[in-house]
């Protein structure tokens, strides 16, 4: 028989355990036993005379002395339950529910043991093909097996390392807790089955994923691309990334961690924070046809908008000379104009533009200090384990919305300004997709192939969704679409789109070239009198704002197979820097079958009598049959 290193620590557990319990056990008789005997025959009546005073007899010694041990066991009981509820939290909640314990449980020898014990499995992209495998097994020369990530920097924020927050390999093939050996059988040397890690096939298209990597290639930012009909993601990647295999290294991940510059080990398209500008101009109109304003008129005048008395004057991007007059939601989105989509905010108010952000994913706070609690969303996922959806888990992207609001303050929202600043790129992804769905559903993103397609929400009618999608044709084919230069390729090859341009200002700290670490300065509050009454340290932050290029894509356009969002950190204006990178995604998932082909057999009249064809099927190999044994190793 093996020795378990883990043993002894078993054993100790449960001699804690039931001695734990014989003492609160024991505690528990005392204390009753001593309340009912106090009750019978108290102790002070044989020492003292029954007439004497309240006051004088709870100064006796008896009473006093009685009075404290029976407190003193009653604070020990508390302690104990104290200490055996953290036990407990730790031992069934915190997998769960504790960010800082799944981080670091990498680093529990038993957990270790286990999901080492069996191969993982293989992780396939979305054709099912060996090829194509995204993590895989082979042998090295002198014999050993090894696991091997072809797409090694291009998958690693989403495949994870077995150091940190847990990625979606060790979400995929760890061990969940109801299957770890509990400590009776460690101690018993009971043997714990665990049953085999079969293959993962993912919804991961890898060429597209390569075609993503070489866009970002040299520049800080993430893509995501999405079906919007069914939820899979096709792409996604933030730059920097890191590698996998060196991150294995301690050394080496410790360095990572500590790179705060370039966050290598943040996957910017699900976790990192940034102000969508004119981005979220898709998320007012979207709030806008939900309830019924989208037929609504606004002017846009040199003068620009005052939203309220003494409120600074909001403008569009060029100031007082630009001027669209009166207009409807249609120009206002191709010209992207702030002072319709701030006029449609107040239009709208607090409520009902909260109300539609809740329907896509956005959360929707009274409040600042509520908006920046900085939640994690696992259930906007459709996934096939808990884990994984933690392992995937975006930062909400959260705006202010609460009945107190100033009317300013809501204007500049409605345009992607102020309290709209915490979006992801994943969720401006899905403000896109849910556009692009022809049901005017938002579909809960996946990533595994094997799993049916799951609603988040219904946001619009199908009617209504339609004519968001002719909207958001006119900016990349409208005659002053602000993207129509850049798509015109794309145009030419046969691929009518949609889309959105955003430009964001962002303060931004200062680095320290030597450290890479942020500067401060320290800074003195002082009384009225001028004395220091307290010392801190405040961010340096650049004498320039960053300029960020956002774009939004919808694909093809009258039945979109994908839907994108590009963010390039310092890129500039929208239509210089994140649009040709999403346009040649869009010529690229052409290439590979990924638009679909329409056919007349797709055609099919709907109940109002109009044509009305069916979305396209992307080509695609056909699903392997599961194995029922797995695969031990290939050499390759």
């Amino acid at each position: 028989m093996i020795a378990l290193p883990e043993k002894q620590p078993a054993l100790l557990s449960l001699v804690y355990m039931g001695g734990l319990a014989l003492m609160i056990v024991w505690l528990a008789f005392s204390l009753l036993r001593g309340i009912r005997r106090g009750r019978r025959s108290p102790l002070l009546a044989a020492v003292a005379p029954s007439d004497l005073p309240k006051e004088v007899r709870q100064r006796l010694g008896a009473t006093s002395t009685n009075r404290g041990l029976f407190a003193l066991r009653w604070v020990f009981v508390l302690l104990a339950l104290t200490v055996f509820g953290f036990h407990v939290y730790w031992a069934l909640y915190a997998e769960d529910r504790n960010e800082r314990f799944q981080s670091l449980s990498y680093k529990d020898l038993r957990n270790r043991r286990l999901s080492e014990s069996t191969l993982r499995g293989w992780i396939l992209d979305r054709s099912g093909k060996l090829e194509n495998a995204l993590a895989l097994y082979t042998r090295t020369p002198d014999g050993k097996i090894s696991r091997e990530y072809p797409l090694d920097q291009a998958t690693a924020q989403l495949f994870g390392s077995d150091r940190g927050d847990p990625g979606m390999e060790r979400a995929l093939f760890g061990m969940q807790s109801g299957a770890a050996p509990e400590a009776v059988a460690v101690v018993t040397n009971q043997e714990v089955k665990q049953p085999a890690n079969l293959d993962v096939r993912l919804t991961i298209d890898r060429e597209l994923q390569k075609a993503v990597v070489e866009q970002l290639r040299d520049r800080h930012g993430a893509v995501v691309i999405l079906n919007p009909q069914t939820g899979e993601v096709l792409a996604m990647y933030s730059n920097p990334a890191y590698s996998i295999r060196e991150a294995q290294d301690e050394a080496t991940w410790i360095k990572l961690d500590a790179d705060k510059r370039n966050n290598p080990l943040v996957n910017r398209a699900l976790r990192a924070y940034y102000i969508p500008g004119s981005t979220f101009k898709t998320v007012t109109m979207i709030a806008a046809y939900a309830h019924g304003l989208h037929n609504e008129q606004f002017v846009c005048s040199g003068g620009g908008y005052y939203a309220q008395s003494g409120a600074k004057v909001i403008y569009d991007d060029q100031g007082a000379a630009e001027v669209h007059g009166r207009i409807g939601v249609d120009k206002a989105y191709e010209v992207s104009c702030n002072q319709y989509f701030a006029q449609m905010a107040v239009k709208l108010g607090p409520e009902r533009l909260g109300q539609a952000a809740r329907l896509i994913g956005i959360g929707a706070y009274a409040t600042d200090d509520e908006a920046r609690q900085a939640r994690r969303q696992p259930e906007i996922w459709n996934v096939s384990s808990p884990a994984l959806a933690r392992a995937l888990a975006p930062a909400e992207a959260t705006i202010v919305a609460g009945p107190k609001m100033r009317p300013y303050d809501l204007a500049i929202e409605g345009y992607g300004q102020g309290y709209a600043g915490q979006m992801t790129p994943l969720q401006m992804a899905l403000s896109a997709a849910t556009i692009a769905n022809l049901e005017g559903k938002l579909m809960k993103p996946k990533i595994e192939y094997h799993l049916p397609p799951q609603v988040f929400n219904q946001v619009v009618t199908p009617e209504k969704a339609a004519d968001m999608r002719r909207v958001m044709g006119l900016v990349t084919g409208g005659a002053s679409g602000t993207a129509r230069g850049v798509f015109a390729p794309v145009k030419a090859a046969g691929v009518t789109t949609g889309g959105k341009t955003g430009t964001a200002q962002k303060e931004v700290p200062v680095y320290d070239p030597k450290t890479g670490e942020i500067k401060t300065i320290k800074k003195y509050e002082r009384d009225r009198r001028g004395n220091i009454i307290r010392e801190y340290e405040q961010i340096v932050l650049a004498d320039e704002k960053r300029i960020d290029s956002w774009f939004l894509c919808i694909a093809p356009l009258d039945f979109p197979q994908l839907a994108m969002a590009v963010i390039i950190e310092g890129g500039g204006y929208g239509s210089r820097a994140a649009a040709p990178v999403a346009a040649a995604l869009v010529l690229k998932a052409k290439d590979l079958g990924l638009l679909g082909n329409i056919s007349p057999q797709q055609i099919q009249p709907p109940a109002n009598g109009q044509p009305r064809r069916q979305p396209p099927q992307p080509q695609t190999s056909p699903p392997r049959p599961a194995r029922p044994e797995r695969r031990a190793v290939a050499v390759r």
